[in-house]
C-alpha cells in the first residue's frame, strides 16, 4: 500500500469513494489491516448472530466479508481512495442484513421497528486507517453512503452515532459507528438517544 505523502493529507475534494464490489478485494483488506479491531471484525458485528460469533475466526470473518462483496445487488459498504490509496470504509446497506443489530441497544431505539423493511439503510461502521484519520475522510464517506442508499431507493438512512460530548476522551476504538457531529454534516438528525453517548440518527429520503 501506498504510503501517505505527508505534505499531501487527503481532503474531500480530492477523495474518489466507490462501491467496495466494485474495487479489488486487496484494497479493502488494506484498510481493515491485520491487527486492531477491524482486522479482527470485518464488519460483521452485526451480521453474526452471539453464538457463531464467538466460535468464528477472524479468518472466517473475513472470508463472510469477501463473500459479501461478491453477492449482486446492494452494499454492503464504500471505499474512500486518495489517488490510488484506498484510505477508508464505511458500511452502507439494507438493514435487514444486520440481523444482530435489532436486539442491540441502538438498534432496538429506532422509531422505524420493521427490521424486515429493505427500504431502510444502516450505515453502521467506519474504517479509517490511522494516518488518514482527521481529515475528513470519514465524514466524506457518510455523505456519499446517503447518495449510495437513496439511488438504490432507501426511504431513510440509520446511523447508530457516537456524541463524545458525553465521553471522556472517547478511544478511537470506540468512534467506529460514525459521531453525532459528522452525521449532523451530512443531514441526519437525532431520533432516540439509548444511552447519554449514543444517538440514533436518521436521515429521511421519501415518504
Amino acid at each position: 500500500m501506498d504510503r501517505p505523502d505527508p505534505d499531501h493529507a487527503p481532503s474531500p475534494a480530492s477523495l474518489r469513494i466507490l462501491p467496495a464490489a466494485s474495487v479489488p478485494l486487496a484494497d479493502v483488506e488494506a484498510v481493515f489491516g491485520t491487527r486492531g479491531d477491524p482486522a479482527g471484525c470485518w464488519c460483521q458485528w452485526y451480521k453474526v448472530r452471539g453464538a457463531d460469533w464467538r466460535e468464528a475466526t477472524p479468518a472466517e470473518l473475513r472470508e463472510r466479508l469477501a463473500a459479501q462483496l461478491a453477492e449482486p445487488g446492494p452494499g454492503p459498504g464504500l471505499l474512500a481512495y486518495d489517488g490510488a490509496t484506498p484510505v477508508g470504509w464505511c458500511a452502507v446497506e439494507p438493514r435487514p442484513a444486520l440481523v444482530r443489530l435489532q436486539h442491540s441497544p441502538v438498534g432496538s431505539a429506532t422509531t422505524e421497528p420493521d427490521f424486515a423493511d429493505a427500504g431502510i439503510w444502516s450505515v453502521s461502521c467506519f474504517v479509517i486507517p490511522r494516518r488518514f484519520r482527521r481529515r475528513g475522510v470519514a465524514t466524506a464517506l457518510a455523505a456519499a453512503a446517503v447518495e449510495t442508499a437513496r439511488e438504490r431507493g432507501a426511504r431513510v438512512v440509520e446511523a447508530y452515532a457516537v456524541d463524545p460530548a458525553e465521553r471522556d476522551k472517547p478511544p478511537a476504538a470506540e468512534l467506529f459507528p460514525g459521531t453525532v457531529s459528522m452525521f449532523e454534516a451530512a443531514g441526519f438528525t437525532e431520533v432516540a438517544r439509548p444511552k447519554p453517548h449514543r444517538v440514533v440518527m436518521q436521515r429521511r429520503l421519501a415518504e
